[in-house]
């Protein structure tokens, strides 16, 4: 019985290790449209109160953390804790106060509407 418990006792002279989270660019689809880009981005299993999407200088940070919680012992582990990171350059051009995000079936989509002076118009010609 005293082998079995100095099995399981961790001896000081070897640190306990720490698991890092890996992290993974997510897939993403960019949509121009006149009014608006419109990027989705997939991040299955993050909740929306762990994702930051931030901008700052003409660049797009999104990120999102994916934590599994589990339950016994693991035997095989494929599908675990996750970090989704990935930066984007944006045009000087958004309307950063109307930018909006929803999350989706594990989906992230991001509207990023385009300002007054960006979208395309028509010039009418006037009769001389």
């Amino acid at each position: 019985m005293g082998e079995r418990t100095d099995l399981v006792k961790r001896d000081k002279t070897h640190p306990e290790t720490t698991r890092r989270i890996p992290k993974v660019r997510p897939l993403v689809d960019i949509y121009e449209c006149d009014n608006e880009i419109l990027l989705h981005a997939d991040m299955p299993g993050v909740k929306k109160e762990d994702i930051a999407i931030d901008i700052d200088n003409g660049k797009l940070h999104l990120s999102g953390v994916r934590g599994i919680k589990a339950e016994g012992a693991a035997n095989w582990v494929e599908f675990g804790d996750v970090e989704y990171v990935r930066s984007f350059s944006v045009p000087q051009t958004i309307d950063l106060e109307k930018i909006n995000a929803e999350l989706k079936d594990g989906v992230l989509r991001l509207h990023l509407p385009k300002s007054e002076a960006a979208k395309p118009r028509q010039i009418e010609i006037k009769a001389a």
